[in-house]
């Protein structure tokens, strides 16, 4: 179970590298953007994203 959790999580850090190593000024406009956001749109962005997450890991990982 911790090897899966530890994969996991270096995948995310391998995602989330990827855009600043590839862009880094549109990272770097992206981030301005996203953080002049009201708290409700960044919130409700943040939702939409773990709601996106759960559906995807529904679909490639079998149910028990």
């Amino acid at each position: 179970m911790w090897q899966e959790i530890v994969r996991a999580v270096a995948l995310l850090l391998v995602i989330e590298g990827a855009m600043p190593f590839l862009s880094p000024r549109r990272f770097r406009k992206s981030l301005l953007n996203f953080a002049s956001l009201e708290d409700r749109w960044m919130r409700l962005l943040g939702l939409i994203s773990m709601v996106a997450g759960l559906a995807f890991l529904q679909l490639i990982l079998p149910s028990p």
